[in-house]
């Protein structure tokens, strides 16, 4: 019995280490299907998001783990992944009931930044 694997159209993975610096532009295009409109308006509506979502982190609210779910997704479907990475790591201490504040300010620097290149991303474009 074959698979004939060489017949399935597969969807490319994120790298597992990423090199293209704070936001990875192969997998935004990829995730935007190469619609330069569209990468730009995910780029912006990602920059308010991760300002607002981390301002609202640093209060540790009730739903902090719900929102730093919610920034890691984000930042996975942008290509953010440090953000991602920092975003899930707090997730799990907090969750745990570990120490947070490297945690936090490890996010607000990855935040930093993606934001500082999607700026200069958006500047270029």
């Amino acid at each position: 019995m074959s698979l004939h694997l060489d017949r399935i159209d597969w969807m490319p993975s994120p790298p597992l280490a990423p090199d293209d610096g704070p936001i990875d532009i192969a997998h935004l295009r990829r995730m935007t299907l190469g619609d330069a409109a569209l990468e730009r308006e995910v780029l912006t509506m990602f920059a308010a998001q991760a300002a607002r979502l981390a301002g609202a982190l640093g209060a540790m609210p009730a739903d902090a783990p719900a929102l730093a779910h919610t920034l890691k997704g984000s930042a996975r479907a942008i290509g953010a992944f440090a953000v991602a990475d920092a975003a899930a790591c707090l997730e799990t201490l907090i969750k745990s009931g570990g120490k947070i504040a490297a945690a936090l300010s490890e996010l607000d620097e990855a935040i930093a930044e993606a934001r500082a290149a999607i700026d200069a991303f958006l500047d270029g474009a």
